[in-house]
Formats: structure tokens, C-alpha cells, sequence
């Protein structure tokens, strides 16, 4: 493994957003954006692969995690995912990043279905675990199977004061169980969980957690400037740009259903790869493939 690349800052409206780069300036930019609980370490394998291929690589911390800092107290410490979305177009601005291949998963996932589906002119092509992801706030009230409630527990304890205790107290703790409930098959977890870990202590991150989770809910408000895009979210828009889901055959928290229920959301070309032995930690347990799929796309 590759020793961490320097931390470079991009200063948006918002936030100073630390990320990692890798490859020429002049390469056709790729973007990786991580999930909770995880950080830019989750693509240490696959970044320095498409660096080589002579890509740019961008490999952002999602606001809350590592370095990235708010720039004022007074900004609201929202996690929805209108905001995330609207990281992700800002750090493209501060960047003078006109398009770029956007890969992530879980909420990086969801940031960047977000920016292809309202903005498929910024995104050249989509990498997206979990498939489609953007949340379906109004039909939040609606239970899910008791198998599927029962996976989504966490998401439970965090609309609570105990669960926002819990997570400022055990925060390191947590989301290392986590990490095995999600990747049960994952053999690395263990060793490589430590190199991650730091990010969590982000002094935003809680807030951000907590915001995330009851947000989706409809548990929270959210940032009244972001609410004409959570109800252009509400629609569920297609997303046309060229695109491959990964799934992990053993995720713990969502795994993929026999039959593709997510592709009625994608109107351009569009595959998705169910991958064996592999749980909810995509690129960091399927580097390989992460990157294949990647390349598939922008080299078709």
C-alpha cells in the first residue's frame, strides 16, 4: 500500500475542503467520493491505478470527515444530501472542473447520482455503488421489510439523544462494528480500519451524522438554500449520463435484491455488476474492480 498523498484545500461558499490528488494536472479529472463511516483511505487502491493511466484523481474528505472545516460557525452543519451535492458542484468550481468521471458509494454515492442525474452536463460517467441512490425523502414513512428495518438500526439510534451520545462517546467504537456488520466477509477490515479511524474525529462530524440520518426521515429540517433541490430530489430524476452500479454480493446493510431495481432510473447506457465477496466497503474490498469499471466507461 501507498503512503497517503499530501492534502492539498479547495475554498468553496461553504467549507475548505481538504482532498487528495494524484496523477497530472492536465489528466481528465476523476473524482472518488467516500461513504459513512469511511474516508479517502478507502480508495488507496484505486487512485494511484488511474493516476498511472494518466487520469487527475480528486479524492475529496465529504464535509464532517478529516480535514475539511466548515468556514464559519454559523453555517448550518446540515447532512443531507442536497448538500452533499452541492460540495461536490463547488468543489468542481473551486477546482475549474468543467465535467468530470464521478465514482462513490454510499453518501458519496449519493452526492454524485445527485450531480448526474440534475447536472448530467458536469459528469462524463458514473461509477455508482449501491446503484441508485438518491433518497426518497417522502416516501420515508413507508416501513421496509423487518429484515431491511432490522439492517437499518443505526440509522434508529441516531434520531435519539442517546444515539447522538452514543456516537460522540463510542464514535471510533461504532463505526468499526459498523464496518464488520457491513463487510462481514472482509478479511482486511481489521488492519486496515485504524487508517481511517482519525477522520471521525472531525469536531463537525457528529452533527453532520446526526443530521444525515434524521434529515432522510424527515426528522430534521433542512438548509432552507438547498430546498429547491430536495424537491427536484423528491421526483427521483433519471440519470442519463453512462453508468455501472456495483453491488457487493455480501453487503450487510443493503444487499442487493435478485432482480435490478434500479434500473428504471437510468436512461443511458447503464449495467450493474453484482460483485462476490464483497460487502458494502466497495472500493477498498474490490479495488480491481472498482477500476475496471471506471475504465470500461471512459475508455468504451
Amino acid at each position: 500500500m501507498t503512503s497517503a498523498p499530501k492534502v492539498n484545500f479547495a475554498v468553496t461558499p461553504l467549507l475548505r475542503i481538504a482532498y487528495e490528488e494524484h496523477g497530472p494536472a492536465s489528466g481528465d479529472p476523476i473524482i472518488l467520493l467516500h461513504g459513512f463511516p469511511y474516508d479517502p483511505r478507502t480508495f488507496d487502491e484505486v487512485a494511484p491505478v488511474l493516476a498511472q493511466r494518466g487520469y487527475r484523481v480528486i479524492v475529496p474528505y465529504l464535509r464532517g470527515y478529516g480535514p475539511t472545516r466548515f468556514n464559519n460557525p454559523a453555517i448550518a452543519r446540515s447532512g443531507q444530501q442536497a448538500a452533499l451535492a452541492q460540495d461536490l458542484l463547488d468543489l468542481m468550481h473551486a477546482l475549474d472542473i468543467p465535467q468530470a468521471a464521478l465514482c462513490g458509494y454510499d453518501w458519496g454515492g449519493r452526492a454524485a447520482c445527485i450531480v448526474a442525474a440534475l447536472w448530467p452536463e458536469r459528469v462524463r460517467c458514473l461509477v455508482a455503488g449501491d446503484g441508485y441512490i438518491v433518497q426518497d425523502i417522502p416516501g420515508s414513512t413507508q416501513p421496509l421489510g423487518p429484515e431491511d428495518e432490522h439492517r437499518l438500526w443505526y440509522q434508529y439510534y441516531f434520531h435519539t439523544a442517546r444515539g447522538v451520545e452514543g456516537l460522540t462517546q463510542n464514535r471510533r467504537e461504532l463505526c468499526q462494528l459498523l464496518w464488520r456488520l457491513w463487510s462481514p466477509t472482509w478479511k482486511r477490515g481489521a488492519e486496515l480500519y485504524p487508517l481511517t479511524a482519525p477522520s471521525f474525529e472531525n469536531p463537525d462530524f457528529v452533527d453532520v451524522v446526526i443530521h444525515s440520518y434524521r434529515h432522510r426521515f424527515m426528522y430534521a429540517p433542512g438548509d432552507p438554500t438547498l430546498e429547491w433541490m430536495e424537491e427536484q430530489l423528491a421526483a427521483q430524476p433519471a440519470i442519463s449520463v453512462p453508468s455501472i452500479s456495483l453491488r457487493g454480493a455480501d453487503d450487510g446493510v443493503g444487499p442487493p435484491s435478485e432482480h435490478d431495481e434500479d434500473a428504471g432510473h437510468f436512461t443511458g447506457h447503464y449495467e450493474r455488476r453484482v460483485l462476490a465477496g464483497v460487502g458494502h466497503n466497495i472500493p477498498q474490498e474490490a479495488p480491481e474492480a472498482t477500476v475496471k469499471a471506471l475504465l470500461d466507461l471512459l475508455e468504451r
